[in-house]
């Protein structure tokens, strides 16, 4: 029985590896394209060790069977914001190309309504998956809003870091950490803060321009919290009912509801 009951990760680390080494390849590339700075390397390197070593600890932490495919979409999404987060970490000192800077960002955007999809269809969904993509999602968005803040003011940084805000407030209010119903309000709101950030990133539109559609951006995010909060706090006590647009358990949101803290509530409003 002990052997039959022997947990094996070293096939998913070295899926974890593979993804790293990935990383540092794609880092080399950008170091021989556009000539990379330190603090590039040294901040893509440092993402690319972060994520390994969180990834590694959950896997195990969790004794996944089987990293899965939606998975390894979400590990070549990480990769992709790991580039972006060296570009905008070596924008303090030169500017990256735009072109490729928008490339790699578009592209990490798009493959975020990949791996929900997969998941779903091969029928890997996991809450382990679904706070992956979560952390993906929420990591490129913060950057993108330290790139955009450059050039419009500080403001911006409010849209990457009011998850991490309410994080940190569910850990004081506990009744933060309870369920929401299904909202396509939410995922709206969540899937336009990337668009709305990259389209003010990419210098297409006027500077006003520019400043009117991250404040669009900006007002939706406060509005969805705001709204999720009042739910949230109306139900504290556990005597509602629950609404017919309760998310079905083939959600997203109804995966990630094994969550812990605020974790559920930022699930629900970025996962795909």
């Amino acid at each position: 029985m002990a052997l039959i009951n022997t947990y094996d990760g070293r096939l998913l680390l070295s899926e974890t590896t593979v993804g790293a080494g990935a990383q540092v390849l794609l880092l080399a590339f950008l170091g021989t394209a556009i000539g990379l700075g330190p603090a590039g390397w040294l901040t893509g390197l440092a993402f690319g060790l972060a994520t390994w070593a969180v990834l590694n600890r959950a896997l195990l932490r969790t004794r996944t069977r089987t990293f899965g495919p939606a998975n390894r979409v979400t590990l070549g999404r990480a990769i992709l914001v790991g580039a972006v987060t060296a570009l905008v970490a070596d924008s303090f000192q030169s500017s990256p190309p735009v072109s490729l800077f928008v490339s790699l960002t578009a592209v990490a955007l798009i493959l975020d309504g990949v791996d929900g999809k997969v998941a779903r269809k091969t029928g890997t969904s996991t809450a382990l998956g679904a706070r992956f993509d979560m952390e993906v999602d929420a990591f490129l968005i913060l950057v993108l809003s330290v790139y955009v803040s450059m050039s419009l003011g500080p403001w911006v940084l409010l849209i990457g870091l009011m998850r991490y805000v309410f994080v940190a407030a569910a850990k004081l209010l506990p009744w933060l950490n309870g369920s929401l119903p299904h909202s396509m309000a939410r995922k709206t709101v969540a899937a336009v803060q990337g668009v709305f950030l990259l389209v003010a990133a990419s210098g297409l539109l006027p500077r006003t321009a520019s400043f009117a559609v991250v404040a669009l951006a900006l007002g939706s995010l406060l509005w969805s919290f705001g709204r999720d909060i009042a739910w949230l706090f109306r139900t504290r006590d556990g005597r509602a009912e629950p609404t017919a647009t309760t998310a079905s358990v083939d959600e997203p949101v109804a995966v990630a509801a094994v969550m812990e803290g605020g974790e559920r509530r930022e699930a629900a409003l970025v996962a795909s």
